[in-house]
């Protein structure tokens, strides 16, 4: 006889679940917090599973096409779901709002603007009249074409009317190093890989990419304060292939909305410039697809294409 979703879901799960993550091992408190919330909760081992590649297209191609059963969920990113697909459109192998069960979101991530602590930029507008002092000599990092990171990089280029090289890497490590030793003059980044750097006096930050100051840093300049219109805030939430049952989906929600509202994770996910947040599967779709909509038109409006980003 054949089980139903609703039995199976009662049941779930009756042996260990893959957590394909789209990035590399280390940038991943996230998708540890879950993994352990569900283990706990569940009785089942959450087996946290990287994946990084073709700017976090890969990991969420893996979610995209396997088996609708619950036992392999990702996490889905922004610059899987949102930034990689308003850029390359159809060049990515699936559609990040048909393609997906949308389980719920879990972290929002503030992208900022770092530089080599000895640099004479301060602030934004410092960064930027260097720029425009010595045109094409200066270059910014990122963890590969496409990512929020690299579009960030070229909004900078295009709204503030500078020329930069950039400068793609393969995860977020290499690129901190080489902006600490000087041979790269800005990265964009979240807090959590910058931290230790920022309190050993290695880097400094000079924006953050969010639409307005955040609580963890309260002192730094949103980017947009100097230049209009700069918007660049991220999120992971955790997805599915399509067709996962409607019950399974509602009960990895319920338990990972439960485990981010505790104080103790919120605490862990602050600690590292990260900020947990809770929605039901809905509104994660829902902020997918607003995400989407902000992103083709910034792109359509800062000129950003494949061919012509920097």
């Amino acid at each position: 006889m054949a089980v139903t979703p609703q039995a199976s879901a009662q049941s779930y799960p009756i042996k260990p679940v893959r957590l394909i993550v789209p990035y590399p091992a280390g940038a991943s408190i996230t998708a540890r917090e879950i993994a352990n919330a569900f283990t706990q909760e569940l009785g089942q081992q959450f087996i946290v599973d990287h994946r990084p590649g073709a700017a976090a297209t890969m990991g969420h191609a893996l979610v995209s096409s396997a088996a609708p059963d619950g036992y392999t969920i990702g996490i889905g990113t922004t610059g899987g779901l949102v930034s990689g697909p308003a850029l390359l459109g159809n060049r990515i192998p699936y559609d990040p709002l048909r393609d997906f069960t949308h389980i719920g979101l879990a972290t929002y991530i503030y992208y900022a603007l770092f530089v080599n602590a000895s640099s004479p930029a301060r602030t934004v507008a410092d960064f930027i009249k260097l720029a425009k002092a010595s045109p094409g000599k200066l270059n910014y990092s990122s963890p590969g074409v496409g990512t929020p990171n690299h579009i960030g990089g070229a909004q900078l280029v295009t709204l503030a009317g500078i020329d930069l090289l950039h400068v793609p890497y393969k995860g977020s490590g290499l690129s901190l190093s080489d902006l600490i030793a000087g041979t790269i003059h800005l990265t964009i980044t979240g807090f959590s890989s910058t931290m230790p750097h920022i309190k050993a006096g290695r880097l400094r930050v000079i924006g953050v990419g969010h639409t307005q100051r955040i609580k963890f840093a309260p002192e730094v300049p949103a980017v947009n304060e100097t230049i209009p219109g700069y918007y660049n805030t991220g999120w992971w939430g955790l997805i599915a292939p399509p067709g996962l049952p409607k019950s399974i989906s509602e009960k990895l929600n319920s338990i990972m909305n439960k485990a981010l509202q505790s104080p103790e994770v919120a605490q862990r996910f602050f600690a590292v410039g990260n900020e947990s947040a809770t929605s039901t599967p809905q509104g994660y779709a829902d902020l997918i697809r607003s995400d989407l909509q902000a992103w083709r038109k910034l792109i359509k409006e800062a000129k950003i294409s494949v061919d012509s980003l920097p």
